[in-house]
């Protein structure tokens, strides 16, 4: 049986994460790198977008060969949007926001399966965003909260 109650292990917790005189550590430099990336990520989104919206013969098949067929229009709506959310959550994320830590990851993951959805139509674009998504949210979840401490 362990000597510590249950408030003791809670205090000490809240006592090292709250600590002004603890020291970051390197993952600080991953944060940075997951928000910068989120502002490029939300800045290709909306590109690409762009591009599916007023451009439609750009991309390498028609709407048909899509995994969800859909119109290029659509598609242009849906990038857009999630760009834009993302590139603000990048934004949040620098200034050490906890919503930015929690919207960062569900819109990387939003932003994968879009462009699992868009693989077809551009799939050397598409794989790399969703490589970059996949280390975004490894960067954010694995010591999010350090950002705040720099």
């Amino acid at each position: 049986m362990s000597q510590y109650s249950e408030e003791q292990y809670e205090e000490s917790a809240r006592v090292l994460r709250d600590d002004p005189n603890r020291e970051q550590t390197a993952w600080v430099g991953w944060i940075v790198f997951a928000a910068t990336m989120m502002v490029l990520l939300g800045t290709f989104h909306a590109i690409q977008g762009l591009v599916a919206l007023f451009k439609d013969d750009y991309y390498l098949v028609a709407k048909s060969g899509l995994a969800l067929s859909v119109d290029f229009t659509t598609w242009g709506w849906i990038h857009l949007i999630i760009g834009l959310i993302i590139a603000g959550a990048g934004v949040g994320l620098f200034a050490g926001h906890m919503w930015a830590r929690i919207v960062g990851v569900l819109m990387a993951m939003l932003s994968a399966v879009a462009n699992l959805g868009f693989l077809s139509a551009f799939p050397v674009w598409s794989a790399l965003m969703i490589l970059l998504d996949m280390l975004v949210i490894w960067a954010i979840t694995v010591h999010g909260a350090e950002i705040r401490k720099a």
